[in-house]
Order: C-alpha cells, then structure tokens, then sequence
C-alpha cells in the first residue's frame, strides 16, 4: 500500500503512521520514567492509565496527566489533537472493570472510571485549567468537548 492510499483510507484529523509510531514510542518512554519513579512531565503529575484494547484485548499502557479530586481521586482529560478522543478513551470505556493506574514508584491500582458531565465537570474542568491553562487553549481550538474522566479506586 502507498503512502497515498494509506493517507486517503485515513480519516481526516487522525494521525498518520509516522506520526502514531513516534507517539507509541514516546509513551513507552515516559511509562518507563514513571514506572521508575519520576513523578513529572511538563510540570505536570503523570500516572499509567493501564486498560485494554477494545478490538484486540492487549493491554495498553499510556502516560497521562492528572489532578487531584478530593483525597482518593484522579481526574484524566481526553484531550489529544484532533477531531476524535484518543485511543485510550475508547479503549477505557470499553473495558472499564479492567482499568488500573500506576502512580510513580508504585504498583497498579484498579480503578473505576466515570465520566463527568454537567455542573461536576464544570467544577472539574475550572480545577484543571486553573492548575493547567493550556488545556483551556488546547480546548478551545477542538471541535468536541474533552471527557473528563474521574478514577477512583475499586
């Protein structure tokens, strides 16, 4: 197949194949980073969402920023260019009981997702921009809402 097709079977604003192989290498990095520790990336908290793949059923890990919610909460944002979710978003919603997160230096813990919506996103999504104002630029220039997904521990 040539780069040509392969770029017309893709729908617009998704990545192309150089473009999804750099993103899976540089996920695979910082999982390493924080698996081994490191707590940070671009100023923010980062964990491992663990799910698994909706199609194929492999597990998936992928580095994400988070923001508190309350003691024993995480809020995720499936923010990611685009005119689609990322991935991760579709493959937690459908595997929801198989999700886990590891925080840096830590073993996994699963976890249930909920989707925020109405005025509990609201709250949520000002406490993330407050602490994250890119995600408010990022925001305005998508033409969906981004999820905001609280994790709690099961």
């Amino acid at each position: 197949m040539t780069q040509n097709q392969q770029t017309a079977k893709r729908k617009p604003g998704t990545p192309g194949p150089f473009s999804r192989w750099i993103q899976r290498t540089m996920n695979a990095r910082t999982s390493r980073k924080i698996h081994a520790g490191r707590d940070k990336f671009m100023g923010m908290d980062v964990l491992v969402l663990n799910t698994l793949g909706r199609r194929s059923g492999e597990p998936r890990e992928t580095p994400l920023a988070w923001f508190p919610d309350g003691e024993n909460a995480w809020l995720i944002v499936a923010s990611g260019g685009g005119s689609q979710h990322p991935d991760w978003h579709a493959n937690l919603m459908a595997h929801p009981t198989n999700a886990s997160i590891a925080l840096p230096g830590r073993a996994p813990l699963p976890v249930t997702p909920t989707t925020l919506e109405g005025p509990t996103r609201t709250q949520a999504w000002q406490t993330i921009t407050t602490a994250q104002p890119r995600l408010a630029k990022y925001q305005s220039k998508s033409p969906r809402q981004y999820p905001v997904i609280r994790l709690t521990p099961r």
